[in-house]
Formats: structure tokens, sequence, C-alpha cells
């Protein structure tokens, strides 16, 4: 069934004619203060009777009016926004750059581990799969009102070597926007460094700092080959948080960037 055939089969049921498409979006463009919302007679039949694609302002009102999720409109022609993610993941950008998570529909079902295998240990490494012993299909909305902390996500460019090889290029990092406080010592070894996200005036970077005054020095890793960078705080530099959690591959995509070379330490007499 056609994408328009769809629509009118919707419109009929509700029993409203086309008039009265045409009278109620007039309303919701007047509360709107724009005519795009409007749809007239004539262009309802049209879509209904053709492949004619409707503009995203009269899909809106159609959504409105015929008590359909606005999602639910867009999969009818072709475009599944739950997709986003997935394509984020496959058109890559080469700077670092806050990655938005979003739910698009609350009412859809995803895989969630309802039971865990009693074998199972935590201490233990292990395959995820089997872990679980029992999958199960659970509303995405329903994992929105878990007493879960609320993160944003940090993307690590493909051409951000900073923290290599602590964090690779391609990464995906957690952020806990509470932690925004910088220590200068209080670790033992570097993977208890803490790694914190920042906003630049132009672009984001992902990497250990210090504070020295206003001056806020973000420190590489020493393999990485970078250099370190000195920023006037508050003036230049925002700290978002500090990185609380990674996802990460452990194996480069061909045709990503080679990592720099490392600094050649000086040779011993």
């Amino acid at each position: 069934m056609r994408p328009g055939e769809r629509l009118k089969e919707i419109r009929v049921r509700l029993g409203i004619t086309t008039r009265d498409v045409a009278r109620l979006s007039a309303e919701i463009a007047a509360a709107e203060n724009n005519p795009e919302f409007a749809i007239s007679n004539p262009w309802l039949t049209q879509i209904e009777n053709t492949d004619s694609v409707p503009s995203i302002h009269k899909l809106y009102s159609v959504s409105v009016i015929y008590r359909v999720k606005f999602t639910d409109l867009l999969l009818l022609y072709g475009v599944d926004l739950e997709n986003t993610a997935k394509h984020q993941l496959t058109t890559k950008l080469k700077e670092t750059h806050l990655a938005e998570v979003g739910v698009y529909d609350n009412d859809r079902s995803i895989s969630f581990p309802v039971r865990f295998d009693v074998a199972f240990r935590i201490e233990n490494t292990s395959l995820l799969g089997r872990m679980i012993e029992v999958w199960g299909e659970i509303p995405i909305g329903m994992i929105r009102h878990l007493d879960l902390r609320r993160h944003q996500y940090g993307y690590i460019g493909l051409a951000d070597y900073t923290m290599y090889p602590l964090l690779r290029p391609g990464s995906f990092v957690q952020i806990d926007d509470r932690r925004t406080k910088i220590y200068n010592s209080g670790w033992h070894t570097e993977f208890e460094r803490p790694i914190y996200f920042f906003e630049l005036r132009k672009g984001y970077a992902c990497s250990w700092c210090e504070r020295q005054g206003r001056q806020l020095v973000l420190l590489p890793h020493p393999a990485s080959g970078c250099s370190s960078k000195s920023l006037q705080y508050p003036d230049e530099v925002d700290i978002l948080g500090q990185v609380v959690g990674i996802a990460m591959r452990i194996v480069s995509h061909e045709g990503w960037p080679r990592p720099p070379e490392p600094p050649r330490l000086p040779k011993q007499p």
C-alpha cells in the first residue's frame, strides 16, 4: 500500500473528510503563525492518490489531526529515526564532538536482558551473550523511568590521538557533568588519572589536564605524539565533565589515519 493510500485509509476510518482536514489544519497554521501547516483540499487529494511526498509542516498537521505519531508517518515514507545512531557511526567526522543519543519512539521495544546466567561472575571475563540466560522485549520509554544517572556522550574524532592508546580514535565516551573539579594529583597510575571532556571556542577536546591559576593545560598521553595546549580558563575553555565510561574498538578500521610516531627518547650515553 502506498503511503498516500494508507493516509486515506486512516482518514476514512476516522470519519473525516478532506474539507475537515483543511479546516483543522488551518487552525494549526493560525496557532503556529505559519501557513506551511495548512493543508488544502486539492493538496490532500494529490497526496492520497499519487506518490507525492508531503513537507514536514504538513506531515505534522496530518499527524495531529489523524492522531498518529509523527515518527510512524515518517516510517510510511521510509524515514526511520531510530537509525540515526547507526548512520552517525558510519558517517565519520574527523574532529572530536558531542554525540546526541536520543530515543525518538518511546513505545518501541528493544531486546533487554531479563535474567542472567546463575553461573555468571562479574569478576571473570566472559562473552556477553553467554552471561545472559533470557532476553525479553521491553519498551524503550520504560528505560527512561529507571533510576539511572543521565550523562552526556562524546565521540573521539578519527584524527584525534590526544589520549592514544588509552582512548582510540572512533571511541564513544560517557561524560558525568557533575564531575567538573580539576585535580592535579591523587592518583597512582595513568589509568586512575581523571580524563575530562572540554568545549573549546572552536571544537571539543578530551584529555588529562592541570590547572595553574587561570591557566588550564590540556595534557596528552605521553605515547600519543601530541602536544599539550594551554588555555585561559574559563575564557577559552569549558569543562563539560569527567569521562566515566568508554566504548572503544581495539582494532582500527582500514583507511583510518595512522597514529603519530611517539616521541623518541634521547639515547643514554
